[in-house]
């Protein structure tokens, strides 16, 4: 199939792209706009994708946050995509394109991209993490993607590592409620109301503070924001020593938030990984940030197209 033309949805808690491959290694996002409802959404998509040029043969890959069936190419509800709930997207693109279809979690699908272009070239076992509105973990185990028996497995964000604390992924003390943008700015809003000193962060409203405010003030040397990313990067130490002890893999590719503040967050991280994850396998696992960028999300779901309708 040298001749399909690849094409990649990409459906975000915030934005959604377009993306197609025309040619092996020949790549290009078309579209990005804002996530809406689902109707609204997918006539979207519909638009730009009749704008592309015509082709022999097409393939459809979709990209989303879980929760999702894989098997039947259904969106179920993710907590950050209100209003989609039971959305057959495989059926509407096979309805409207025709050409095999196939729907991912969006963090399987990272991990795919980064495995074959990016932070996880030539290794045999990694885990990707979003680290990005939500937090979501993609697995690639002996050289094959590991999705589980409906396409969810990497669903490290409802993992609770806490009794209290920011909600993610619907519970309080969630890993994404400690490690994603919506939950950084929950820590950032409690800890402003909690600090005595000064801080670049308390001339912001609160409701309006996030993380990349939390990043910015940081880079700037505040001491509140500098705490608070080490107290994520705690949280996340916490969690990839679990990782790293019960998957013992080589690299560790961290995406979203993490390639632009790792400067602020990986010495806490290494420390709780150092405490905590059996040696062996912490000195053994390269902990990275993602290489794909901000077109992350169109290369993934181009990426599902590739991995399941390339000839063999």
């Amino acid at each position: 199939m040298s001749d399909t033309q690849f094409i990649g949805l990409d459906i975000g808690g915030t934005k959604c792209a377009l993306g197609v491959e025309t040619a092996p290694g020949t790549f290009a996002e078309v579209a990005r706009f804002p996530t809406a409802g689902p109707a609204e959404t997918l006539a979207r998509f519909a638009t730009e994708i009749e704008k592309l040029p015509a082709a022999q043969r097409r393939a459809f890959g979709i990209s989303c946050g879980g929760p999702l069936d894989a098997r039947t190419g259904t969106v179920l509800s993710p907590p950050n995509l209100p209003g989609w709930d039971e959305i057959r997207v495989c059926a509407w693109v096979n309805e409207k394109f025709g050409g095999p279809s196939r729907l991912m979690n969006d963090a399987n699908a990272c991990a795919l991209a980064e495995w074959q272009a990016g932070a996880g070239r030539g290794v045999q076992s990694m885990m990707f993490l979003t680290m990005g509105t939500g937090m979501g973990g993609g697995l690639v185990l002996d050289g094959r993607l590991y999705e589980g028996i409906s396409g969810s497995a990497g669903e490290v964000g409802h993992l609770r590592l806490a009794d209290d604390g920011p909600v993610g992924f619907g519970k309080a003390g969630s890993f994404e409620g400690f490690c994603s943008g919506g939950g950084i700015a929950q820590i950032a809003r409690c800890r402003v109301a909690e600090f005595s000193g000064p801080s670049a962060l308390k001339q912001i409203p609160r409701e309006q503070l996030s993380a990349r405010d939390v990043g910015v003030a940081a880079a700037a040397g505040d001491a509140l924001a500098l705490a608070i990313w080490r107290e994520v990067g705690e949280r996340l130490g916490q969690a990839i020593a679990l990782f790293i002890d019960l998957l013992n893999p080589e690299r560790i590719v961290i995406g979203g938030i993490f390639p632009r503040c790792h400067v602020f967050i990986t010495p806490a991280m290494n420390a709780v990984i150092a405490r905590e994850a059996l040696g062996p396998s912490a000195r053994d696992c390269a902990i990275v940030p993602a290489q794909l960028g901000e077109q992350i999300g169109s290369r993934a779901a181009v990426a599902i197209a590739r991995y399941y309708f390339s000839a063999p």
